[in-house]
């Protein structure tokens, strides 16, 4: 190599290194650290700061940063939340050290080359957030005031007497430690400008009865109206307490219903009156007279809706409200109209009382075929006469006391048919029921109380026998019958006669 080559490398390597000694300060050790100009810490010119200048500036950063509101929502309900309340801070301060050693640490050329890219272009660094544990904790434990219980939903009457449906909302529970891990790392994701949108984890907790499980109750499955318009007060008081008993009542599927537990018990206290009753083949007056009306025009409404029918009985003597075999008789711990709700969904009983009519109807969802149509048939297989006039001593009525209780009735054998029809053709027949009515001739109350026991005994005699001309005799020759051990009183009265309508059961004890 030659000396002129020799030489300039020299001269160039001088050359290198006076402008390194020329741009670089020399560093004393003695003095603290600052950042070298350029250098940013989320927007905030930090250079020529200390390392406590530094912390602090950043930290008035945060602070100022804290203010940003994040923004919440809880199930559709929206709120927001400053982050300071969370305890902002950031997490990266070694970042610190970073920018204090960019442009003092490495080899000359290293050196070199960091303050030169300084001049041309400054540094931005980000900080990374997060927020305290303990409270973003407590903070999120507050949104349980957001928890609402479900509610169930509930049927009811409308005024139309159609049923109507309120309620089954569901509750929500809000999962508080979720919420409070979804807030820390959005927060440990965020870049301290942009704004955070955070949906507070819920649980949709449904109720027991929802809405639509009871929205689905709205087609009529049966229907039956039956008259007691020409019973008496005391009756008809008993029918339109008894339906009001029963009117309301939800059956969910596989649900048994008895009429005998929904109306009993037949006390004054529970709404009932003394009307006429049927007991041992008789008619005599008792609490809750009236009540297998209700029951009948419920078995009825029953029968067009097609439920299973567990429990039946006749009247032991007919009645006029509806055909023979269409009747349901109930006697408290006796006899029952029962049924069950086969359908897939629940049903719903509406009873009313208007005009001297009793109405039920069975409201569900539909799911017989629409061109399937049903009837029902009574037929009479066999009548039976009434038997002779029945004559009951009444030792609290003077002999003379002559009174009809009961007229009387035919009996009966008969069954129930339903024929099913498919768009109007006959399709089967299904015997429903069979029923036996009981013959019960006329019943008088006869008086047997005298002064004279020859008179009462004559009597007692006369209604042993069963002979209504001998009762008759006795009554119109008491005063000579007395005049044979004392005196008689008044002479004989007039028979007195009554009928009874219709009737009902009951339980004889």
């Amino acid at each position: 190599m030659s000396k002129g080559k020799q030489w300039n490398r020299a001269a160039a390597a001088g050359l290198i290194c006076a402008a390194l000694l020329a741009v670089t300060p020399v560093v004393c050790r003695a003095s603290e650290e600052t950042v070298n100009k350029g250098i940013f810490i989320q927007g905030v010119d930090v250079g020529g700061m200390t390392r406590e200048q530094v912390m602090q500036a950043v930290d008035e950063k945060v602070s100022q940063i804290g203010q940003t509101q994040v923004n919440l929502s809880v199930d559709g309900q929206a709120f927001s939340c400053p982050l300071n309340d969370l305890g902002l801070t950031w997490d990266n301060r070694e970042i610190v050290n970073e920018i204090l050693n960019l442009g003092t640490t490495g080899n000359i050329i290293q050196r070199y080359k960091d303050r030169k890219d300084l001049e041309h272009d400054s540094k931005n660094y980000y900080l990374k957030f997060k927020v305290n544990g303990e409270m973003t904790d407590s903070y999120c434990e507050g949104f349980s005031a957001y928890n609402t219980t479900p509610v169930d939903a509930v049927i009811y009457t409308r005024d139309d007497l159609t049923p109507g449906v309120d309620g089954g909302t569901p509750g929500i529970t809000v999962d508080t430690q979720q919420a409070a891990q979804q807030l820390k790392d959005a927060v440990k994701a965020w870049d301290g400008v942009s704004a955070i949108n955070i949906d507070v984890p819920v649980e949709k907790v449904d109720p027991d009865v929802t809405y639509d499980d009871l929205a689905i109750i709205c087609d009529v499955l049966g229907t039956a109206t039956t008259d007691y318009s020409a019973s008496s007060y005391a009756r008809a008081t008993n029918v339109e307490n008894g339906c009001r008993k029963i009117s309301g009542t939800l059956l969910y599927p596989g649900d048994g219903f008895s009429v005998t537990a929904a109306v009993t018990p037949f006390t004054a206290e529970n709404g009932y009156q003394e009307a006429p009753t049927y007991e041992e083949n008789r008619v005599v007056n008792s609490y809750g007279g009236g009540i297998c009306q209700v029951s009948t025009t419920l078995y009825n409404a029953v029968l067009k809706a097609e439920l299973e029918v567990t429990a039946r009985s006749n009247h032991t003597m007919v009645v006029t409200y509806v055909p023979l075999s269409k009747d349901a008789a109930i006697a408290e711990g006796n006899m029952d109209m029962c049924f069950v709700n086969t359908k897939d969904d629940p049903i719903y009983i509406i009873g009313y009382c208007y005009g001297g009519t009793i109405t039920f109807t069975i409201y569900g969802h539909e799911t017989r075929p629409s061109n399937r149509t049903i009837e029902f048939e009574s037929k009479t297989t066999s009548t039976i006469e009434p038997t002779s006039a029945k004559f009951i001593p009444n030792s609290s009525q003077p002999v003379g006391y002559f009174y009809q209780t009961q007229s009387p009735h035919t009996g009966y054998t008969a069954e129930l048919w339903k024929h099913i029809y498919y768009d109007g053709v006959y399709s089967e027949s299904v015997q429903i029921n069979s029923s036996t009515y009981t013959a019960v001739g006329t019943i008088y109350d006869v008086g047997t109380a005298s002064d004279s026991p020859a008179v009462s005994q004559a009597m007692q005699a006369a209604i042993a026998a069963g002979s209504l001309s001998q009762i008759q005799a006795t009554i119109a020759n008491a005063a000579e019958l007395a005049k044979q051990g004392q005196s008689e009183s008044d002479a004989a009265v007039q028979p007195q006669t009554n009928q009874y309508g219709d009737v009902d059961e009951v339980v004889i004890n």
